[in-house]
């Protein structure tokens, strides 16, 4: 989840940024400036309260803004993130965000700062005055608002100053430039971030085709514990020699062993992408518990659940005509041991979705169509996962 500050004096541009950044990144707009006004116009009780001092250029008192800041989180807590255009304005309020994502569990991501000369702001305001016949955008007033944000406002950056979160941004120059600045730091942060996937479905729907194209866009490295298992089998390993007789009849194999071998891979490939996408591990729900130990160990987790959902009739045909393939499994060599796989598949599905829907990780996509079509859907909430910065 992405969560920003935007600072900036009066004028710098923070309204137009703000809603750049919403459109990009899906974040939801919390501005004390917006959230007074609309109290204003509905004649609500905060409303009339701060009017007067609203329009004299003043600042609403820490108990009203906490407030609204506070119901329009709770308003959103399911979003992609936030945006905030105007808050903390002040050192307690700084307080009182962090006290509100805390409770929340969440973090900010980064802070930005627009830089501008206070002649700009000035030229910008009383333009934007005329523009919009704006009552506190006198020049009287413009001057008060600069004097308290310097006074003020500026200050509230000592709190950050040690977190590595202050990001400069020059905003002279078009809106688009300045965006163009922004941007560039916000995608370092999600890049920076790791993204775990579990590709989940049963036989034939399709989860090594979409879990290789997401391993591909989103620079992940790839675990399929069925090619590990075949690898041992091959070189008639210890192991594979163990694993045959289960590999053929496409059952469950004992968990010590895939525990070794996933571990094993993490290991090996330990910082050469942003994470993983696991295929056909976990299949019980013992195996989840314990692939969220493997990934603990290296400060990693999952982000979500891709389940792919294709009809019985569907992955029976499929099944049958990979049966004809290279690409034949010891499973898909009669109608029976399809059977018995895709039964035995079920047996165990259930429990482990529904361990990941408890901690709602799961996104059912629609696992039917053409290749490219699926890997849309199943495309989304994996690029919203990889903004998931929480």
């Amino acid at each position: 989840m992405l969560n920003i500050i935007v600072f900036g004096p009066p004028g710098a541009g923070k309204g137009t940024q703000s809603k750049l950044l919403m459109s990009r990144y899906n974040l939801n707009y919390i501005s004390t400036g917006e959230l007074l006004r609309k109290e204003i116009r509905e004649g609500t009780d905060i409303g009339k309260k701060v009017k007067d001092q609203i329009e004299a250029g003043g600042l609403a008192d820490d108990e009203t803004i906490v407030k609204l800041i506070n119901k329009a989180i709770r308003n959103h807590e399911g979003s992609d993130g936030f945006l905030f255009d105007g808050f903390p304005r002040t050192y307690v309020q700084a307080y009182i965000l962090d006290g509100l994502f805390i409770r929340l569990q969440r973090t900010l991501t980064r802070i930005f700062i627009l830089d501008i000369p206070e002649e700009e702001c000035v030229k910008r305001l009383l333009q934007r005055a005329k523009e919009q016949d704006r009552k506190d955008d006198n020049e009287t007033v413009i001057k008060k608002r600069l004097e308290e944000y310097h006074q003020k406002t500026l200050p509230v950056l000592d709190f950050y100053k040690n977190t590595g979160l202050l990001t400069h941004v020059d905003a002279i120059g078009t809106s688009e430039e300045i965006f163009s600045r922004i941007k560039k730091h916000i995608n370092e942060d999600i890049k920076k971030h790791s993204i775990n996937v579990v590709m989940f479905g049963y036989p034939g729907a399709g989860m090594t085709t979409q879990a290789s194209r997401l391993a591909k866009e989103f620079d992940l490295t790839m675990i399929a514990t069925r090619e590990l298992l075949q690898e041992e089998v091959k070189q008639q390993t210890a192991i594979g020699k163990q694993i045959q007789p289960y590999m053929e009849k496409g059952l469950l194999l004992p968990d010590e062993i895939v525990i070794r071998l996933i571990e094993t891979k993490i290991q090996d490939t330990s910082g050469n992408g942003r994470g993983y996408v696991l295929k056909g591990y976990p299949r019980t729900l013992v195996q989840a518990y314990i692939l969220d130990g493997i990934l603990k160990k290296k400060g990693h987790a999952i982000n979500c659940v891709i389940n792919l959902n294709v009809t019985y009739i569907e992955l029976m045909k499929r099944l049958d005509e990979r049966s004809r393939t290279e690409k034949m499994m010891p499973y898909d060599s009669s109608a029976s041991t399809i059977v018995s796989r895709l039964e035995e598949h079920e047996l165990h599905s259930d429990a482990v979705l529904e361990y990941y829907r408890q901690h709602n990780q799961v996104i059912d996509v629609d696992g039917t169509g053409e290749i490219e079509e699926v890997y849309k859907r199943v495309r989304e909430p994996v690029l919203r996962a990889s903004k998931n910065l929480r």
